[in-house]
């Protein structure tokens, strides 16, 4: 998936640091200033590949920027970058750029709106690299200015072009043979920061000078390799690791058993039970009957799965996938419910499976046709929260009549299936799209589009769920400007009451990602009253705008 799920398992590995790794912390960077300790997740050596547009391992916003920062964690209007202004024509079919004057590459060549027209051409012609989807024809007025054109109004596509583009310099990479394989092992890039060091263990970032944002006051960055969360628990223990995200024990008393130390948490992925759920597209079994996933909804106690798979550190969820907080003044009065029941609703749940023709066996569990309504929810072995849950919501599940067995997977086999449809239930989570707009989480995972029938990879729509009338909201919302937020309601009405009703994702809860930073040796950390940037220290290019904030403490 898309974001770092694996991150959020409890991983019971031992501790093993690396050569060269955490000692490293205590040294100082050039200048004196202290060298910013970060373990991204990674486990095994680093490959060296710091291109943006494959499988990298950073570099995405510290090196390569963006036009635009958006941050999804809260409705802030986006921050300029390499641009400076935007604006779009009145049918959306024209977006006009403002490029930054003044900027150099860190070989010290001119940045231009060649290089971003490069960087889109680049999109154009190989398929792999354009995860944005880019469609439109670009030219380059003068060395300041940039005009994207479209054939089709596309103003929900300007955070993708704005926010993920990220831009690469035409003098280095016009005479790359294979620009969406190249492993771009000397990176060339306008941002705040350099590769320094590299080794399969570790590999270190240092400030560039010439960053026409100033040099940042972080001079070093040193990234690790563990062997897996407990390691990374006993780093932050040790005082061997400045951020990090991921669980920790008992992380309502963190500050205390981590002196020095704060944690913070950010509501924004949605935990989700993932449903098979049309029978027109392959899908089989007693979840493809809505009636039954909403009596799995009512059947959940949240609280109690929260207490104890999450450490109570979730957040409450709508049944309409908008986020409650982000996303408050969009969510639709037609919902039955705007937040998702907290404590079980065993009658709600009793009375739409008899409604559905259900019967309670003598075992306790319904029947229908003379199968028993016993459902199959897949997750990944060593996810110990997600499996956890799904433990609890097998006894929840029980009392109200449903069958829930578990099936542990590896990861592969998970995503696999997860892809192609074959399973009933999936634990997992939905991920925000590149703007806080609840319209990309709808296109991603509820959009015909974005599905495949059963045995084909899906894009992203897991569910292979199909609805004509969200289909057409989604349609209709590409060609209204997102700011015009009275037009663009009734359409996002329409597909949270369907979403809702059909439920073909159900609903758990919120999930709080937990980030721990050193707040002692470092200031300017995001807080719980000022996310600026989403803080996990895996999601880029958020933790570059991370690293510009931060100081080193008493500086």
């Amino acid at each position: 998936m898309a974001v770092k799920r694996w991150l959020a398992a409890a991983g019971v590995a031992v501790l093993a640091l690396a050569a060269g790794g955490c000692g490293a912390s205590a040294k100082p960077a050039a200048g004196g200033s202290p060298t910013l300790v970060v373990w991204t997740g990674q486990s095994g050596d680093f490959s060296l590949n710091f291109n943006p547009y494959s499988t990298n391992i950073g570099g995405v916003g510290s090196i390569f920027e963006p036009l635009f920062f958006y941050n999804t964690v809260r409705a802030d209007p986006p921050k300029p970058l390499l641009g400076t202004d935007y604006s779009w024509n009145g049918d959306g079919t024209r977006l006009s750029v403002t490029l930054r004057s003044g900027v150099t590459w860190s070989d010290g060549t001119p940045f231009t709106a060649r290089d971003v027209l490069f960087t889109l051409d680049l999109l154009a012609q190989h398929a792999d690299m354009n995860g944005i989807g880019y469609d439109g024809k670009a030219s380059a007025p003068d060395d300041t200015h940039l005009v994207v054109t479209f054939s089709h109004p596309s103003f929900v596509e300007g955070p993708e072009i704005l926010g993920r583009l990220y831009v690469v310099p035409e003098h280095t990479w016009k005479s790359v043979a294979a620009p969406d394989k190249d492993p771009v092992s000397a990176p060339v890039g306008t941002g705040p920061y350099l590769l320094g060091d590299f080794k399969g263990q570790a590999f270190t970032f240092k400030a560039n000078p010439h960053y026409w944002g100033g040099e940042p006051a972080v001079k070093q960055i040193r990234f690790l390799s563990l062997s897996g969360n407990q390691a990374g628990q006993e780093a932050l223990k040790a005082g061997q690791i400045d951020w990090q995200t991921g669980p920790v024990p008992d992380v309502k008393d963190f500050s205390k058993d981590y002196p020095g130390y704060q944690a913070i948490t950010t509501p924004v992925n949605q935990i989700v039970l993932d449903a098979c759920a049309d029978t027109a597209l392959g899908c089989s079994g007693p979840q493809t009957d809505p009636a039954v996933r909403r009596a799995v909804y009512y059947a959940l106690n949240r609280t109690q799965v929260n207490s104890l798979a999450f450490e109570n550190t979730a957040a409450a969820i709508s049944p309409g996938f908008a986020l409650l907080n982000r996303d408050s003044a969009v969510i639709s009065h037609g919902l039955q419910e705007r937040v998702a029941p907290m404590q079980p609703d065993a009658d709600k749940a009793r009375q739409l499976l008899e409604s559905a023709g259900y019967v309670k066996g003598a075992d306790g569990i319904y029947a229908k046709d003379g199968k028993r309504l016993t459902l199959t929810v897949k997750t990944v072995a060593g996810w110990t929260d997600y499996i956890t849950a799904v433990d609890t919501m097998s006894q929840q599940l029980k009392a109200a009549g449903i069958g829930l067995e578990t099936e542990q997977l590896s990861w592969n086999e998970w995503s696999d299936q997860r892809s192609k449809g074959t399973y009933q239930l999936i634990i997992d989570s939905l991920y925000q799209g590149p703007a806080p707009d609840p319209y990309y989480l709808y296109s991603f995972f509820f959009g015909t589009a974005a599905t495949a029938k059963v045995g084909s990879s899906a894009t992203s729509n897991w569910s292979r769920y199909s609805d004509p009338q969200v289909d057409q909201a989604l349609s209709a919302l590409t060609r209204i400007n997102p700011t015009d937020a009275t037009d663009r309601q009734p359409y996002l009405d329409a597909i949270q009451t369907r979403i809702e009703s059909a439920m073909p994702y159900i609903p758990v809860m919120t999930q709080n990602t937990i980030t721990e930073y050193h707040s002692a040796k470092f200031t300017g950390w995001p807080t719980q009253d000022n996310q600026y940037a989403f803080p996990a220290i895996w999601s880029s290019p958020d933790n570059a705008q991370v690293f510009k904030q931060l100081r080193p403490a008493g500086s």
